[in-house]
């Protein structure tokens, strides 16, 4: 491994715990960002003739509290100096820091940061942009192309996301017992956006931002953090098991290639092996929760051999129970895939049919509903539900994959009025 690889390892393996720790000290992302990125610049000139330090993370957090402090008197020349008590009164030793990462303000240090990047007042995409750039260090250039939009555009999202944190008053002191639970929930829900927001973009590319993997990042992070806690176990396997799918959810025309048709010779056996220990550590603590019955669903899929092996009531009894915690018409949606599998498509329409109201403007909804007609031979209100879905898909693959449908289903037409 060359100097600037291993450099650029450790320094985005470090990230989050020194920008946590640097945010703890000067209450403002801004500046924590500027130190942080000071301490990687003097890192990259001093690492590779001096090796690597003990602990990157305690260097970082040392170097970078070091700069922003004085980034602070330069600026006291022209403003107030900051009260005292708004800087961190820590000694001033890299041993000291190391020793404290390995203490309760490493791991409160980097809850609070990814819970700034998700308070409540952002919306989604400003959580996911916010995060990518804070905690996983990603360029303003990566997101917006992963997002659709410009740089400038992308820029301005991330400033107000970062001033509506300032004007919300964080509280900075260590969360209780209470407020970490809260905390982490939130948490946990931002890191599945930013990997849904990367599975649901198409075709993977490689020159593309890396949302799926950063979110698996994120979630054996704070599984590292909270590794008895099964509902993280149940989203690190979740988010494990669809990432070992990905090269198998599209041909090498691009064309999406549903879960029953995949080859899965292509599924990443590695990824699947790691989160079905993780799913039976999470059942053991008798604590189901929505990430667990997920993953628990997805792990079915992935413990069947082929297609015909799925246990389809067992997948079907596990959406009754997520229903139970956590109502959905999307989870009701997913539920009428089981159940046309066992009881036919006439059942499922049945679950189906009642949702339109509320899933009009969902792509699924009439990519699904139109699959159950057609299979039923109900082809003019089938073509309509393809109409419909076409309209709302968010990407070519997902149109070219209803057109596909929509050129059998006239086939088999054609075929039976013969």
């Amino acid at each position: 491994m060359t100097d600037l690889a291993w450099i650029d390892l450790a320094l985005t393996s470090a990230r989050p715990q020194a920008m946590g720790a640097l945010l703890r000290y000067f209450r403002d992302l801004d500046m924590a960002e500027e130190a942080f990125q000071e301490a990687c610049l003097r890192a990259l000139r001093t690492w590779p003739e001096k090796g690597p330090p003990r602990d990157p993370a305690a260097w970082l957090i040392f170097v970078g509290r070091n700069s922003g402090i004085d980034q602070v008197r330069k600026r006291a020349r022209t403003q107030p100096l900051p009260p005292e008590e708004m800087l961190s009164d820590l000694e001033d030793t890299e041993s000291d820091l190391a020793d404290r990462l390995d203490g309760a303000h490493y791991r409160d240090d980097i809850l609070r940061l990814l819970f700034v990047c998700c308070h409540p007042d952002l919306p989604a995409t400003q959580q996911i942009a916010l995060a990518l750039r804070i905690v996983s260090g990603l360029s303003v250039k990566q997101i917006a192309r992963a997002f659709l939009v410009s740089e400038a555009a992308m820029e301005q999202r991330i400033t107000r996301a970062k001033a509506k944190v300032g004007a919300a008053g964080i509280a900075f002191e260590t969360p209780d017992a209470v407020a970490r639970a809260e905390r982490l929930g939130l948490v946990a829900a931002m890191i599945y956006l930013v990997f849904n927001e990367g599975y649901s973009a198409g075709v993977p590319q490689k020159a593309d931002t890396p949302f799926c993997a950063e979110a698996i990042r994120l979630a054996r992070l704070l599984l590292k953090l909270f590794p008895a806690e099964p509902e993280i176990m149940g989203l690190t396997a979740l988010l494990l098991i669809q990432h070992s799918r990905l090269d198998a959810r599209f041909d090498a025309n691009g064309q999406i290639v549903l879960l029953e048709d995949q080859d899965r010779s292509l599924w990443d056996r590695p990824l699947i092996d790691e989160a079905l220990v993780l799913i039976d550590k999470a059942i053991r603590h008798r604590a189901p929760g929505p990430f667990q019955i997920q993953a628990a669903i997805a792990a079915l899929h992935a413990r069947a051999a082929t297609v015909a092996e799925t246990d389809w009531l067992q997948i079907d009894l596990l959406y009754q129970t997520l229903e139970r915690l956590q109502p959905s018409p999307v989870v009701r949606l997913n539920r009428a895939v089981a159940v046309s599998k066992r009881e036919g498509p006439e059942a499922a329409l049945a679950l189906v049919d009642p949702l339109a109201e509320k899933l009009d403007g969902y792509f699924y909804f009439h990519g699904l509903r139109g699959g159950l007609l057609k299979q039923l031979g109900r082809y003019a209100e089938a073509h309509q539900a393809f109409d419909r879905a076409i309209a709302l898909a968010t990407t070519s693959a997902e149109a070219a994959h209803i057109r596909q449908h929509i050129d059998s289903m006239q086939r088999e037409a054609a075929v039976a009025e013969k």
